[in-house]
């Protein structure tokens, strides 16, 4: 005996350190073609073993492992959260996936750690029966232990996705953690690696900062500024450059970025005020409206009549029009229904050829007719679907964390995934998050480091305001990202499925075997259910081939 344990885990379990490891092994799996399929090896040692190497043996190819790290939670919840959680104390929790270095892992004694084992089954993989063998050894060449996994491959192809997917893209937390200037090349270059990951992972929509975005910030503070559109200013006329949104664009394309959501042109909760510009003025580059400018005001309002019939002349010479998307103010509520209103009148007029879209739970605004695309949360969605509104997208944030799915990092993985079936079963266009890569505290009043402060400095509970840590090169992915690209997956095998047999056969499939039917606050807790589910739509999409 060598005082070394090993399990293999799915995808949907969370190692902690300091716990006995409840989910039993997982040594079997499915997948499509095209898809990305995980799994963990835990492991555990009665001493300290270092360097430990980790070695994988299969006959596919496309095989990455990361280690599973631990950061810190203060804030893991809110002290009326649900049950449905896997801790509520705080202390370390795994997230981040860091490559594993050339010198191995270290076991560390009596806790358990786990690795991440990606399969990427795109390029030219084959159908059929494969295993995948993980081995960990000592430098002598001792071997440790080892657990196999055995993934059928089937023919078919996951689709591409259907469902327009949107995680708020921070330029400015690029800029600030890496201390590069703002559009500098070195900045494009991190935005670039950062919107890479992000596709790979179901991202096709990009928030576009035409202006700084007037996102979480704290009133009378500001971001730093990124602003891809050149203002200059003289007199009462305005001059607008478009050669960075050019660029912008050009990169998204490259990228696989499909869809543009411009930032909103009026100020968060309440639509009262103008974002921060900066233009230049007499040969002085300065700012020029902000939470000083009155959002009705005629200073504002003569802006946005200059300026928004040259950026919709650019996007349709462009041919943008079928994939922009416009923005007045996020998360308005009924006390600031006036104002709001106030705002869709000064620019309805020059974006009647846009859809414009705003996260927001009342059903009022889209009932006076001020919103045609609202996108509410997913614990109000309900009078959005009793009315029939087409073309629904949802949300989450940290409000949504009782009952509905959500990513925090004291739930489970398979509250994360469960969204997937979700919004296929109420056929969803559409699903915005706020938190791809904030780093900074609560209304930025200042920057963090994400390795250290997991919760917006005491705002919202871990895991809300990002999906990737900054690693030395790039982006570091989450757990949390790889689960919810599963997700995504699932929503996809799932269309697969009802091109083959009908929408309400699908519907039949998916639900067999609940009690209730499926909804944003009614599923399926056991992480189980999930596995067999997706397994069960695999084989039913395999025995149905044309």
């Amino acid at each position: 005996m060598n005082g070394f344990e090993t399990r293999c885990l799915s995808s949907l379990t969370k190692v902690f350190a300091d716990e006995e490891l409840q989910d039993k092994a997982f040594n079997q799996g499915s997948a499509l073609l095209d898809e990305t399929f995980s799994f963990q090896i835990a492991f555990r040692s009665s001493r300290v073993m270092r360097p430990v190497r980790v070695a994988v043996k299969s006959d596919l190819s496309r095989i990455t492992v990361r280690t599973v790290g631990l950061v810190p939670s203060e804030f893991p919840c809110y002290p009326d959260h649900d049950e449905h959680i896997v801790r509520r104390t705080p202390g370390l929790y795994p997230d981040p996936l860091f490559p594993v270095q050339s010198e191995g892992v270290t076991a560390v004694p009596g806790q358990w750690r786990s690795i991440w084992v990606t399969v990427d089954l795109a390029g030219e993989t084959k159908p059929g029966d494969y295993e995948i063998e993980v081995r960990f050894e000592l430098d002598s060449g001792e071997e440790l232990g080892k657990e196999c996994l055995e993934l059928e491959v089937f023919a078919d192809k996951l689709p591409e996705q259907r469902l327009i997917h949107t995680e708020w893209f921070h330029c400015d937390c690029l800029a600030t953690y890496y201390g590069v200037d703002v559009f500098s090349e070195e900045h494009w270059e991190l935005i670039e690696k950062y919107v890479h990951t992000a596709v790979t992972h179901g991202v096709n929509m990009l928030l576009t900062p035409l202006f700084t975005p007037p996102l979480d910030t704290e009133v009378g503070g500001e971001r730093p500024t990124v602003q891809l559109v050149d203002v200059e200013k003289t007199g009462d006329t305005y001059r607008f450059g478009f050669d960075r949104l050019e660029r912008w664009i050009r990169m998204c394309g490259d990228k696989g970025i499909r869809y543009f959501e411009f930032s909103h042109l009026f100020t968060q909760w309440g639509a009262k005020h103008a974002p921060k510009i900066v233009a230049t003025v007499e040969g002085e580059r300065k700012k020029i409206f902000g939470w000083e400018t009155e959002a009705s005001g005629d200073a504002y309002r003569s802006f946005l009549s200059q300026f928004l019939p040259e950026l919709t002349s650019f996007l349709h010479a462009h041919r943008l029009e079928e994939r922009s998307y416009f923005h007045v103010s996020d998360e308005p509520n009924p006390a600031h229904l006036e104002q709001y209103q106030s705002a869709v009148e000064m620019i309805r007029g020059y974006l009647s050829d846009f859809p414009v879209i705003d996260a927001l739970s009342d059903y009022e605004f889209y009932e006076k007719g001020l919103v045609k695309n609202p996108i509410p949360a997913t614990n109000h969605i309900e009078p959005f679907l009793e009315h029939g509104v087409p073309d629904l997208w949802t949300y989450y944030c940290c409000g949504q964390y009782k009952e509905v799915s959500n990513r925090f990092f004291h739930m489970p993985s398979a509250r994360n995934r469960i969204l997937g079936m979700q919004l296929y079963k109420f056929n969803m266009k559409g699903f915005l998050h706020w938190g791809y890569n904030f780093w900074y505290s609560f209304l930025s009043r200042k920057p963090i480091d994400p390795f250290k402060t997991t919760d917006a400095d005491y705002a919202f509970p871990s895991g809300d305001a990002f999906v990737v840590y900054p690693g030395p090169e790039g982006p570091i992915e989450s757990l949390r990202l790889e689960v919810f690209r599963e997700a995504l997956q699932d929503l996809r095998a799932l269309r697969l499925l009802e091109d083959r047999i009908g929408r309400e056969n699908t519907l039949e499939l998916l639900e067999e075997g609940l009690r209730q039917p499926l909804t944003f606050s009614e599923y399926p807790r056991d992480p189980e259910w999930l596995l067999s589910k997706r397994e069960t739509i695999n084989r039913k999409i395999n025995e149905c081939r044309s």
